[in-house]
């Protein structure tokens, strides 16, 4: 049985945004419910939770989705979805600024972590500062920057490349299970929060994700500090009273 509290010292932290850092819930929902209705795809809930994660290009390309083939019309589209989530006001979740904070309260760690996420960097560029997250001061990655999406390992080895550490030096947070496997498909150890699957989604990983290295119910259950020149994290994994 693991410990309740764990210390991992890892040389670098790649984050993902939605659902991670951020709350972009409402949007999302009401955006693939506008998407639902004009591409007549039924219920938008059930691709809400099958979708969350992957890059957005991929999944409006989708065959079986909403099947846009077309670039020109693709790009203006991806830029459409997006803008409908930035209109439902996307939030910090509960532990990221403060957790955000505490890496760049040390000179070494602020160029030690990132931002790895599936949205454009027309989204990242505009949620990050309306969220009041900090910007990276080595930059972020987005899905312009790569050539395939989560679940493959491609955005968190880009990330790893961006800070410049070996990706199996790093951890990678995350919320979805395609994020979790693009971790651990890299080779980085992988923290996942339950902030929109519940616990036993990530206890239950199939072989092909694979569990987490670590679970926690949200960033709160997280701290940090400098130590040795690496960061060092007590992660509390036990399960909260109101966690699912």
């Amino acid at each position: 049985m693991a410990l309740p509290e764990q210390i991992v010292t890892v040389d670098a932290i790649l984050f993902d945004l939605d659902g991670t850092l951020i709350d972009s819930t409402p949007g999302v929902i009401s955006a693939w419910k506008t998407f639902a209705e004009e591409y007549k795809l039924g219920s938008h809930l059930p691709i809400v939770q099958k979708t969350h994660g992957r890059r957005l290009a991929d999944t409006l390309r989708d065959e079986t989705i909403c099947n846009i083939q077309d670039t020109k019309i693709l790009d203006s589209e991806i830029l459409r979805f997006e803008d409908l989530v930035i209109q439902g006001s996307p939030v910090a979740l509960e532990g990221a600024i403060e957790f955000l904070a505490q890496l760049d309260s040390h000179h070494d760690m602020r160029t030690r972590w990132t931002i790895v996420t599936s949205a454009s960097r027309y989204y990242a560029t505009q949620c990050i500062p309306k969220c009041e997250i900090p910007v990276p001061a080595s930059g972020f990655v987005t899905a312009d920057d790569v050539s395939e999406g989560k679940p493959k390992p491609a955005p968190y080895l880009e990330g790893a490349k961006k800070l410049g550490i070996d990706v199996t030096k790093c951890l990678v947070i995350e919320d979805a299970p395609s994020g979790v496997q693009a971790g651990n498909s890299a080779g980085a150890k992988t923290l996942a929060v339950c902030t929109s699957h519940k616990r036993e989604d990530f206890e239950n990983c199939s072989e092909e994700i694979k569990r987490p290295t670590y679970i926690i119910d949200d960033l709160t259950r997280v701290r940090v500090n400098w130590e040795n020149s690496k960061i060092r994290l007590t992660i509390d994994t036990r399960r909260g009273p109101d966690s699912d």
